[in-house]
């Protein structure tokens, strides 16, 4: 053996993963493809919103709580600043499904909040224009997660506990024996009681066949504009945002950079053949329709972007992650499929998979987000 565990990807999950389980057990590998919150993984753009209010499988709750205890943890042990703690905005039409569904989530899971008017929005947020019939949800546990620093705090943690990171490690094959579970890169092999699998959008050559007809490779991408007055959209006077007005939609994180406003086009992840290969460029239809957005709804910003990407993540045909062994006799655990929303909570993710995996215990609750679900169907 040369280990008890093996973690495959030190990305958004695979870097908590390793985090966690390095406290565990002083026998964990980490296998990274390229390095640790490189510029092409899902983690990219600098920030991801972190949120208790949400529509939605109130399950998730408890995991978003944990989360933010997490979060605060690693700032404590690595002295970094992860967790922007600015706050949040749900904004949206007052009788719409948008609102109506973030408030009946909210009211099963009983989550602080604050409905905010039209007028307290003017008087409060005067950075957004609302439209006559918007008004907005106050998330007051809420902010923005820095991503390069959290991944590359935990990686750096992991090893201060005792782990072992191969950078530049892209794994080719997982085999499972009745000794252990069998890896390969290139010429090199290595053999670990427990793999976890948690390589985002390249995970899917890693998984049995009955998954790879649930999952798919999509493309995210990202978009910053200039504040005309940078200290207006700072994180002590912008909060993080999400407003699906009519047929607008749009999500964002304040200038956590001193210059540069994060705001995105909602819900825009469309399918691309493979990870190595997302056009990184936006259309022109991309471009068009962001600008116009952010016309409408931010006159604070230079209605001309200034900086876009685009990034893989694996989706799953119900949107819901992967969590779990890929079969009951297995010892492999799939950490990923997080389907563009698994940031916020990576943090409880990588606790979830690091203590399963290891056979520690089984954290109950979450069957709807269980491998086998797709198997059983």
């Amino acid at each position: 053996m040369d280990g008890k565990l093996a973690v495959i990807g030190l990305g958004s999950i695979g870097s908590m993963a390793l985090w966690q389980a390095s406290r565990l057990t002083d026998s964990v590998v980490g296998f990274e493809a390229h390095s640790p919150a490189h510029g092409r993984s899902a983690a990219g753009g600098d920030t991801r919103l972190f949120r208790m209010i949400y529509r939605g499988n109130p399950a998730y709750y408890p995991l978003l709580e944990r989360s933010r205890e997490l979060w605060a943890e690693l700032e404590a042990e690595t002295g970094q600043d992860i967790l922007t703690r600015c706050g949040g905005l749900s904004i949206g039409t007052s009788d719409g499904p948008y609102i109506r569904s973030l408030l009946e989530t909210t009211r099963l899971t009983g989550g602080t909040h604050q409905i905010l008017s039209r007028e307290e929005m003017a008087s409060r947020y005067p950075q957004h224009n609302l439209r006559a019939d918007d008004i907005a949800v106050y998330d007051p546990k809420a902010g923005a997660l820095r991503t390069d620093r959290a991944i590359t705090a935990a990686v750096t943690a992991a090893e201060a506990n005792g782990a072992t990171v191969n950078t530049n490690t892209p794994i080719d094959s997982i085999t499972e024996s009745d000794d252990g579970v069998v890896i390969t890169s290139g010429a090199n092999s290595w053999t670990f009681e427990r793999v976890i699998v948690a390589s985002g959008a390249w995970s899917k050559q890693l998984m049995p066949e009955y998954l790879k007809a649930h999952t798919e490779t999509r493309r995210i991408f990202l978009s910053w504009f200039v504040a005309r007055d940078a200290e207006q959209f700072s994180p002590e006077k912008f909060p993080i945002f999400i407003r699906i007005s009519g047929d607008r939609s749009m999500y964002g994180a304040p200038a956590v950079d001193g210059v540069t406003v994060k705001a995105t086009l909602d819900g825009r992840g469309a399918p691309t053949p493979a990870a190595d290969s997302v056009p990184r460029d936006l259309t022109p239809a991309e471009i068009t329709e962001t600008t116009e957005t952010v016309s409408e709804f931010f006159p604070g910003l230079v209605p001309s972007i200034v900086r876009s990407d685009a990034f893989p993540d694996l989706f799953t045909s119900d949107s819901q992650p992967l969590m779990g062994f890929f079969s009951e006799s297995s010892r492999i655990y799939s950490a990923t499929g997080f389907s563009g929303a698994g940031f916020k909570m990576a943090a409880g993710y990588g606790e979830i998979a690091a203590t399963e995996a290891l056979g520690k215990r089984l954290f109950e609750g979450f069957d709807f987000l269980r491998p086998q679900r797709f198997q059983e169907s």
